[in-house]
């Protein structure tokens, strides 16, 4: 059953030390089971309250949230999923400190205080590169240049994942928590240009694919982009089908979890040997469900979004808490193991 949660009109003072996530249906998240147990593993004395809010809510919402969490005392910070573009643009001057990549890519995910400071971050980019570095091995695209990446939505999962891959490895790794930044000094030369032929992005609308181009401006990277406008799934379906081999395909939209239904149709044949990722790892899941039915014929790695949320969430919990979490190894796995034993 889902938990309750608050509304931007029904917020009210914390009485313990609180952590919230800011989504549409943050109720149904299995975040709701695991925080509590990630919390007694880490020692953090907090409880996880959820804030709900339309998609692409009026502007005082946002506001009126993010001065709830600046002021309120025990208010500690927040993870913001859905919301991270519409939120940025509403509140920016609100924030005593916006990170880097939350200024590059005009987004936050993650909201914290800092000796009497809104702090303001975008930690899609590392959450996603340490997500896609779990599922593709090392060299993958050096091994198959032709390969591309195509993103299907132009949101803010889009706008991190396109950073992380059109980087060089050695800057790209720049900006990732050190204990994952470890690579063999052997293939470093080999993988330092381990990145795919192009980014391809499509989007039901226009204004979001200028919005990236102009985000891709500012990125330090020599890769191509292309932006596709397709307002239906079956304009997805033709981009989906001329993808060389090898390719990835993402379903970055939020259709399956933020809204029912997947960004293709029945029909769109994924790239031979390909790679597909959804994103999400909760909801109706129908893109999930039609990659695995070409999981045997096409020979595709077929990704949900489970690492994607441990990353994410992890990133988030460290830096509103002010602790360490590692990204690998036993301490990883063991907060990985609490969250499914929860889920």
């Amino acid at each position: 059953m889902p938990v309750p949660t608050f509304t931007a009109t029904t917020l009210r003072a914390a009485t313990r030390p609180t952590f919230y996530f800011i989504g549409v249906t943050t109720g149904s998240s299995s975040i709701q089971r695991v925080f509590p147990a990630w919390a007694a593993e880490l020692g953090l004395d907090a409880q996880l309250m959820g804030i709900d809010l339309p998609l692409h809510a009026p502007a005082e919402d946002y506001r009126r949230v993010v001065e709830f969490i600046r002021d309120d005392p025990l208010s500690l910070g927040a993870l913001v999923t859905t919301h991270k573009i519409d939120l940025y643009r509403a509140t920016a001057d609100l924030f005593d400190e916006r990170d880097w990549f939350s200024q590059l890519m005009g987004e936050t995910s993650c909201i914290s205080k800092k000796d009497g400071r809104l702090c303001c971050h975008a930690k899609d980019p590392i959450s996603s590169g340490l997500a896609l570095d779990a599922f593709i091995p090392a060299g993958y695209w050096a091994s198959h240049p032709e390969a591309s990446v195509l993103c299907l939505g132009a949101g803010g999962s889009t706008i991190a994942v396109s950073w992380f891959l059109s980087q060089k490895r050695d800057a790209a790794q720049h900006h990732l928590p050190a204990v994952a930044q470890a690579e063999p000094a052997a293939t470093a030369d080999t993988l330092a240009d381990d990145r795919p032929a192009r980014i391809i992005v499509t989007n039901r609308s226009q204004p979001r694919l200028d919005h990236l181009r102009e985000v891709h401006a500012q990125m330090n990277t020599d890769l191509g982009f292309d932006y596709v406008l397709s307002p239906t799934p079956a304009d997805n379906d033709a981009v989906v089908g001329a993808l060389p081999p090898w390719s990835l395909v993402v379903n970055a939209t939020g259709l399956g979890k933020d809204a029912p239904g997947s960004p293709v149709t029945g029909a769109a044949e994924f790239p031979l040997d390909g790679l597909a990722w959804d994103l999400n790892y909760r909801g109706d899941l129908v893109f999930l469900d039609q990659a695995r039915a070409q999981q045997a014929s096409r020979r595709l790695t077929v990704e949900d979004g489970w690492v994607y949320f441990l990353h994410g969430w992890t990133r988030v919990v460290a830096e509103v808490f002010h602790i360490d979490i590692p990204t690998s190894g036993a301490g990883f796995d063991r907060l990985s193991d609490l969250a499914k034993d929860a889920r």
